[in-house]
């Protein structure tokens, strides 16, 4: 008798169980979560008891431009790349909702890196195309977790862009700050290269390489730049969630400008100080904090920084505000150095013969001027020779479109284009590109001028040279934004 009421007990456990946290979960406010599109974060929580939340979160499969004339069909979670944010409190109980839209093609599930429990609610979660599934977790640990689909094969599940990130809040909140952004690095993998023209699948053979077609901020090249660059103004302090859904690449997260005040080192709840660069690995994340000191646009990369220029993992935070030159006073001299000695004294001599005009020297040092302004500020993206990269970066040297401008009676479009950057599509020499050529700063107008009378004078380019005047009254019709923007990676 006692054997048979013990194997009853044990039987009945996970019934008893499940009763219990029902019944404790009950007796809780209830509240349904707000989840927000990237970049957006759901605003801090605010009580200071727990409550149960209810989570609903529809898998969408889409099809969504991954890049300038180039569409990719997205797995998403809310019909986003990264899925939607979602937020709670350490000790809520969360009831879980996963719907899986008729209209997709395959199943899907959850698993959640916040939760306790066998495959993080995936193995209660697994929905057919048309269904709805349900569970609940306790949220036991604060931070910020990673989630992603688990369903076989579940690389190409989170190749195709499911994942996102569930912040747990601490009962002891961070403190305030101005503004909160959310931002997921993934690797997307197709047959063509990066920019690839027309509809890209998915490609298990690079996957299985790991040897993405793209590398990317939010699930697209321009997610964060141009008109969708994040947003701040000086004095303000910057939290972003970071996370890395992968499947593959590990992240080097860096913000070109800034030094992290506080990294909350893969998602957990203490702090480093002063960090430059932080590691965020497959499946993790971590909260980074700034303060913006002045004003100028930060550039947002991966920094293996060949998947910056090259895969798509760039982004832009844009910051209003005054400058304080106390902090950074922009370029303060530029001088011609000539490391041989003896090429310098051949030119001293040239100037000083009373034969020879002292012009040559002059013309001789303004060439130099501009391949030294060329090789600081443009070779990086334009190349050593003007040549470009094939769909990435167009080619400045015999350029129609550079050359139908510096031709033309009206050339302020090339001296608003250094100073303002540029995003959108442009076609040059019959190649369509369209990416973001962030700004030049602190050129002075005579600067500016040789600049760009070397580069529309150079590899086969021949133009008017540009005079110091004429880039003065340029950079005056630009008004206030003219010459105040301060990026360039």
């Amino acid at each position: 008798m006692r054997g048979s009421l013990t194997s009853l007990l044990i039987a009945a456990a996970p019934i008893l169980g499940a009763l219990s946290f029902s019944a404790n979960a009950g007796d809780l406010p209830t509240e349904k979560a707000v989840l927000t599109a990237p970049p957006l974060v759901p605003p801090p929580i605010t009580r200071s008891h727990p409550a149960k939340v209810v989570v609903e979160l529809e898998v969408v499969e889409k099809v969504m431009p991954i890049a300038e004339g180039v569409e990719y069909t997205f797995w998403t979670f809310g019909g986003t790349v990264p899925g939607k944010f979602i937020r709670v409190r350490k000790g809520d109980t969360v009831e879980f909702h996963l719907m899986n839209h008729p209209g997709n093609k395959l199943p899907h599930n959850i698993d959640l890196h916040a939760v306790t429990g066998p495959g993080g609610g995936a193995s209660s979660t697994f929905t057919a195309p048309g269904h709805r599934t349900r569970f609940t977790f306790k949220a036991l640990n604060p931070g910020l977790y990673i989630y992603h689909c688990a369903t076989a094969p579940v690389g190409m599940h989170i190749a195709n862009g499911m994942y996102g990130l569930i912040y747990v809040q601490p009962e002891d909140p961070l403190p305030k700050v101005d503004r909160e952004y959310y931002v997921v690095q993934g690797d997307f993998y197709t047959p063509g290269d990066f920019g690839k023209k027309g509809n890209q699948p998915f490609s298990m053979k690079r996957a299985i390489d790991e040897n993405p077609s793209y590398v990317l901020f939010n699930g697209s090249a321009s997610s964060l730049v141009g008109d969708n660059a994040l947003k701040a103004k000086v004095g303000e302090t910057v939290r972003l969630f970071v996370g890395n859904g992968g499947p593959n690449l590990v992240s080097s997260f860096h913000v070109i400008g800034e030094i992290f005040d506080k990294v909350y080192f893969e998602g957990g709840i203490r702090a480093q100080e002063h960090v430059q660069t932080t590691l965020i690995p497959a499946g993790g994340s971590a909260i980074v904090e700034f303060k913006l000191d002045t004003n100028g646009t930060y550039i947002l990369v991966d920094h293996s920084i060949f998947r910056t220029f090259n895969k798509g993992t760039l982004g832009m935070l844009k910051v209003d505000g005054e400058q304080d030159k106390a902090v950074y006073s922009g370029k303060e001299l530029d001088e011609i150095y000539l490391g041989d000695e003896s090429v310098a004294t051949q030119i001293k001599a040239q100037s000083d013969k009373k034969d020879e005009k002292p012009k040559i020297a002059r013309v001789e040092t303004k060439k130099l001027d501009g391949a030294a302004l060329f090789a600081k500020n443009c070779a990086m993206c334009h190349q050593a020779q003007g040549q470009g990269i094939p769909g990435v970066f167009p080619p400045l040297a015999k350029a129609d479109y550079l050359m139908k401008i510096a031709k033309s009676g009206d050339r302020s479009e090339l001296v608003k284009i250094v100073l303002q950057g540029k995003t959108g599509k442009i076609t040059v020499n019959g190649q369509e590109y369209n990416g973001v050529m962030t700004p030049v700063s602190g050129l002075s107008d005579d600067e500016l001028a040789t600049l760009l009378t070397y580069v529309t004078n150079t590899w086969g380019n021949q133009a008017k040279s540009f005079t110091k005047t004429e880039v003065e009254k340029y950079r005056k019709g630009l008004g206030a934004a003219g010459g105040n923007m301060d990026a360039h990676p």
